[in-house]
């Protein structure tokens, strides 16, 4: 079972809840982990995970953005992995970061419902605190095609069509 700590720092109105987000976080660490065979049982991984999940403000995010990725602008998400080496038994996913205002624009912007977008996102950043990445197109290819199959297991559609 996964223990989500949710940190509202946004002063947008429309979020998800702690129970959508616990949803989508949760899914997408069981089919990934399953993907990568690590996965015991249809209903739970085989160990308890933790992560934080951030919403924020473009100011925010566009100052994490510089000082984490030296980009001078803000992003959708940003995914933190936690080395929780030095903790044995404690599996401590790390952090992700969802600018709230980017999302609502970007979902407008892609003709999509808000909440299928921010679907998208949570499960984005936790699939990279998974260890998947898209950086060449082998990669971008694997990590879409399990964020196409864990949003229609939630019912959402494919977010690349």
């Amino acid at each position: 079972m996964m223990t989500v700590d949710l940190q509202y720092a946004s002063t947008e109105t429309a979020l998800p809840t702690h129970r959508d987000i616990h949803t989508w976080a949760d899914t997408a660490l069981l089919l990934s982990t399953e993907t990568n065979g690590l996965h015991s049982t249809p209903e739970e991984p085989n160990f308890p995970a933790e992560l934080t999940v951030r919403i924020v403000d473009e100011e925010e995010m566009r100052d994490l953005n510089r000082r984490y990725r030296g980009q001078e602008k803000t992003t959708n998400v940003l995914s933190f992995p936690c080395d929780a080496s030095n903790f044995p038994g404690l599996h401590l996913l790390g952090d992700i970061v969802v600018c709230a205002p980017v999302v609502k624009r970007e979902a407008g912007e892609q003709g999509k419902e808000p909440v299928a977008h921010w679907a998208h996102m949570v499960i984005h950043g936790t699939l990279h605190l998974m260890g998947f990445d898209h950086l060449s197109e082998p990669q971008a290819v694997q990590m879409e095609s399990l964020e196409t199959r864990i949003l229609a297991r939630l019912g959402f559609s494919d977010p690349y069509r």
